[in-house]
């Protein structure tokens, strides 16, 4: 497949998934069963910025453009990737980008997320049967030129005995942070509501620890977060409220909280599911990115990325500021 086509293919994706057909609404119900953590809004959502971001043709040509991506790939090479599954289709821009740079790849889905990628793929397979030949699944990644793997910290040791000596992107935990400076507006509030709950905040750019000013009054930030208040009635999401509240009154630590968020004072970045921590400071800090440059994603407020824009990466918005396209065009025999 040349450039070209490939492009094309990705944009029929989109306005297939755009046209709901009875086959996806069944694959999107079958990972919700299988899931319970991806449920039909959040699904929604995952899809609804990969056709909105992704898969159009003006986006993508772009980027084809931007990074000189060659008609053709005369010498193909065979990347494994390991997809995580902490949100929906969280694999699909890795997916993506080997696809338009014309490699072929081998993937190994996270059980949590196997269904939608897999239907995806069968799905292009259908519209061309040469991307049979392109995109495979297997549980083993044997045989491979290159690798792309996300995961935990732990995985992390395990990726890099097994795939360090091959040309590798190898990622570990990460999460978000937010600047807030006490000027916000009700919808700024919201919009930052967002980035911390939605997928549960289970995505690592969902934020989980705010840094405020000295004085900071919460009571409106406690209010834009109450818009989640339907997470209490989502089994998985309140066992660890509960868990995490029972910690907190056991250990007689102060918290502020709503029927499904609690907030924290911690200079911990990392927060558990359903926590907040929060921590104080004198002078807006604007080091953060250096200081914790193996663990923050990405930061909102203050500057930075926009408040309820987290959730919305772009073609190029790339996982731990690795540049996988680069990383792609580089691969040479």
């Amino acid at each position: 497949m040349n450039l070209q086509e490939r492009i094309s293919t990705l944009c029929t994706l989109g306005e297939y998934l755009k046209q709901n057909p009875s086959g996806w609404l069944a694959a999107k119900q079958n990972a919700y069963i299988k899931n319970p953590w991806f449920i039909p809004a959040f699904v929604e959502l995952s899809v609804d910025n990969i056709i909105h971001h992704f898969l159009q043709e003006k986006a993508l040509v772009s980027l084809a453009n931007e990074y000189g991506i060659p008609a053709q790939n005369e010498q193909p090479l065979t990347v494994g990737i390991t997809m995580a599954g902490n949100i929906p289709l969280v694999g699909f821009h890795d997916f993506l980008t080997i696809f338009m740079s014309g490699h072929r790849q081998v993937i190994k889905p996270s059980s949590k997320d196997d269904v939608l990628i897999t239907y995806i793929v069968d799905y292009l397979k259908k519209c061309d049967s040469r991307i049979e030949n392109l995109v495979q699944f297997s549980d083993r990644l044997n045989g491979c030129d290159a690798f792309i793997a996300t995961g935990s910290n732990n995985s992390g040791r395990y990726f890099e005995y097994y795939f360090g000596k091959y040309p590798h992107i190898i990622r570990r935990n990460r999460t978000s942070a937010a600047i807030l400076t006490g000027n916000e507006s009700p919808e700024q509030l919201e919009a930052l509501s967002d980035d911390i709950l939605l997928y549960f905040g289970l995505g690592c750019r969902n934020v989980s620890k705010l840094y405020v000013p000295e004085k900071y009054d919460f009571q409106p930030l406690l209010r834009a977060l109450e818009r989640y208040n339907w997470m209490k009635d989502h089994d998985k999401f309140r066992n660890n409220y509960d868990y995490q509240l029972s910690l907190l009154i056991l250990n007689n630590r102060f918290f502020m909280s709503t029927p499904a968020t609690i907030l924290v004072e911690s200079t911990e970045l990392f927060s558990p599911i359903s926590q907040i921590n929060y921590e104080y400071y004198h002078l807006p800090p604007e080091d953060l990115s250096e200081r914790f440059y193996e663990q923050i994603q990405c930061i909102c407020g203050a500057g930075n990325l926009a408040f309820g824009k987290a959730q919305q990466p772009g073609l190029t918005d790339y996982a731990d500021g690795v540049d996988t396209m680069a990383f792609a065009l580089g691969l040479k025999k």
